[in-house]
Formats: C-alpha cells, structure tokens, sequence
C-alpha cells in the first residue's frame, strides 16, 4: 500500500510518498502555494499519479499536548482532503520533524539557502517514516 505524508504549510507543503509495498520512503517534493485548495488539487494530482491509498497528514501539537491554531488548521485540511480525494486521512503527531528537518540538513551541509528548498519534503519524510515504523507495530493502523 503506498502511502503520501503531508507536512502542511501557509508556503509550502512538503510531500513524501511510500514504496509500493508501504515500507520505505520513495518519492518526495514540495508543493509551493498558499491556497488550500490549490495545494489539495496538487495532493491529489499527486495521489492518483503515484496509486497512493491513504494520506497521512502531520498534526501540529504544541509541546505540552495543548492544540492551537496550527491544529486548527490541519483539521480543516485533512476534511478538505477527504472531500478532495476521496482517500482516507490520518492525522499525525508531527512535533520536531520541522526541527529535525533542519538539523539532517545542517549535519549534511546543507547551507540555509538550500535547506529552505527542501525541510519540508524532509520533514513530510520524517512524518512518513514515524507513520510507517508505528503501522509495523499496528498492522491494522
């Protein structure tokens, strides 16, 4: 089963997408826009041409567990990707990825101006990968 990791931005959306067999990261890419509905028509674009099964979209939770207005925002788009897709969304814990992200490609060399191009495909597969080790676990996730 493929499976598309979103991290969702105001700018820029970040994509990873599964291996055929749902095991390992593949595919990735970022999606440059502002409107939800333009981004949801690229994600879905994306899932057809790629035979993705099921999305799973990062969830902004604050450190503490609390949800602000970022969570707010991932709910409103995983609804309108459900319409958009047809596929089914699972939202995912993404605290630190963007972090993370940033600091893969700072240990890599990675100088700001080039890191800016790609933390969001890194993150997406950061959310990807933590999806993918937890459905090892919970086959039936």
């Amino acid at each position: 089963m493929r499976i598309m990791a979103i991290d969702y931005g105001d700018a820029h959306t970040g994509i990873a997408i599964s291996d055929p067999t749902g095991l390992l990261a593949g595919f990735t890419t970022v999606i440059n826009a502002y409107r939800p509905d333009r981004v949801t028509g690229q994600i879905a674009l994306l899932a057809k041409e790629h035979r993705v099964e099921r999305l799973v979209l990062g969830h902004p939770i604050n450190m503490d567990g609390t949800r602000g207005p970022r969570s707010e925002k991932a709910q409103a788009m995983r609804q309108l990707l459900k319409e958009t897709t047809g596929l089914p969304v699972v939202l995912w814990d993404e605290r630190r990825t963007t972090i993370d992200a940033h600091q893969i490609l700072m240990s890599s060399g990675k100088n700001a101006k080039k890191r800016k191009k790609v933390v969001d495909a890194v993150a997406a597969s950061l959310i990807l990968e933590g999806y993918l080790t937890y459905l090892k676990t919970h086959p039936e996730g």
